[in-house]
């Protein structure tokens, strides 16, 4: 898996990635489904990877503000992190990695990434880009290549961590290579990239010439 490769940083999503909230986003987003008369299980395939403002507009409901509700529903998630965890492997995964060569790049809210990390054990590295950091969420590429900018590597030279086709998406408009983690999906994703089921069999090989995924 990219052997031989080195990578001036590692920009990583949040959810399904580096930890599993599917249970809380669910209870959450099916809730909010069920009142507004959707079809809750056809629903709940579209909101994973993408900005909790995109989901909702992109219902076209009558009669609702849309930021308001985004806010709601972003709050109800802040307050549920209930069975939240890390992915296996990720603690010491990223222990490994130098404070300066690696970001998350999430479509949650601030607010909500700093709960649901908390919650998970992980803590937030230097460099957060959030949904309140870009106009465009995933699967634009705007925020892996704001991370990049702000760590001040060329995005061909970022590898990404994802684990949803909007992420995976934003990661090729950006023109950065992908290793997809498949810890949280419940059906098999049919992806060119490199797959990884989690961290526990891969470890990190840092020097002056940049990160190299090594597999353990």
């Amino acid at each position: 898996m990219f052997e031989g490769q080195r990578f001036a940083a590692f920009l990583f999503d949040m959810d399904g990635t580096l930890l599993n909230s599917v249970a809380a986003t669910e209870r959450v987003w099916s809730n909010w489904a069920r009142r507004h008369g959707l079809d809750v299980p056809a629903f709940l395939k579209t909101i994973h990877g993408v900005r909790c403002i995109d989901t909702v507009r992109r219902q076209n409901l009558p009669g609702i503000d849309v930021e308001r509700e985004a806010a709601a529903i972003s709050q109800a998630e802040i307050d549920d992190v209930e069975g939240v965890v890390a992915i296996e492997g990720a603690l010491p995964f990223l222990a490994a990695l130098p404070a300066n060569r690696w970001a998350v790049v999430t479509s949650a809210p601030r607010a909500l990434a700093e709960s649901r990390m908390a919650a998970a054990g992980i803590a937030l590295p230097d460099l957060v880009i959030t949904a309140e950091d870009v106009s465009r969420g995933k699967p634009a590429p705007d925020g892996y290549l704001l991370a990049a900018r702000r760590l001040g590597v060329e995005p061909s030279q970022c590898l990404i961590f994802e684990d949803a086709p909007a992420g995976i998406g934003a990661a090729q408009a950006a023109g950065m290579p992908v290793a997809v983690i498949t810890a949280t999906h419940s059906h098999p994703l049919e992806t060119p990239h490199p797959t990884l089921v989690n961290y526990r069999r891969v470890t990190v090989d840092s020097n002056d010439q940049g990160l190299a995924l090594v597999q353990a």
